[in-house]
């Protein structure tokens, strides 16, 4: 009997292609063989844990003070309740102030008046002079003046310089020794100076003004 053969499981026509898939396959396994690399275990001890054990130290609780005692509260304002029928003697009238943009305001502004001193001349066109004339000054000075015993037992004269000022009224004011001799002497002629009559104002430009003058007064021993 006759073997036939299918065409289509017919392995001779196969041989070539199976030839050289096991050829592939082969070459494929030689060269996983010599890829292959083998790894040394290497200790590098992170999954090893030491503890060290360390006694926990004893912290001793620290006592607090207790706290102050809170102040006493504020006096309290006592509020009396009045009355409706209750007559208030006065009554404080608030008045309504509307202020806006428009609202203007008045602002006074108080001026301190300045007090002009006034001015004390030395030279002016018309000197003071005393009541009648030189003359009357040397005779009021010659009968008001008494020399202190002071000066007289010391041997003291001289002259005093003595500085004063005639007002606009002609009045005597400010007087002053410029350069005195002692004993008495500088005292005595301020008294005498005081107590001198009114002068004749000093004018300048036809208006009476203050007039500083100097006089000398001479004490001598007779």
């Amino acid at each position: 009997m006759e073997l036939k053969k299918n065409p289509e499981v017919d392995l001779e026509k196969r041989r070539p292609a199976l030839m050289w898939m096991g050829l592939l396959f082969s070459l494929a396994l030689v060269l996983v063989a010599f890829e292959w690399k083998i790894f040394d275990k290497v200790d590098t001890g992170l999954g090893d844990l030491e503890l060290d054990m360390i006694e926990e130290e004893i912290i001793p609780q620290s006592i607090q003070k207790p706290p102050p005692p809170p102040p006493p509260p504020a006096p309290t304002t006592v509020i009396e309740i009045v009355d409706d029928d209750e007559e208030i003697e006065e009554e404080l009238e608030l008045e309504d102030m509307e202020i806006d943009q428009d609202t203007e305001i008045e602002f006074i502004e108080e001026y301190e008046e300045e007090v002009v001193e006034e001015e004390i001349f030395t030279i002016v066109e018309e000197m003071p002079s005393f009541p009648g004339g030189e003359a009357k000054l040397f005779e009021y000075l010659g009968k008001n003046i008494k020399y202190p015993q002071i000066a007289k037992e010391a041997g003291i004269s001289g002259i005093v310089y003595v500085t004063f000022v005639v007002d606009a009224n002609g009045n005597i004011t400010e007087v002053q020794v410029l350069r005195g001799i002692g004993g008495g002497c500088d005292e005595e002629a301020v008294r005498v100076v005081k107590n001198m009559p009114k002068w004749t104002p000093g004018k300048q430009r036809g208006k009476a003004v203050k007039v500083r003058y100097n006089l000398p007064i001479r004490f001598s021993l007779k």
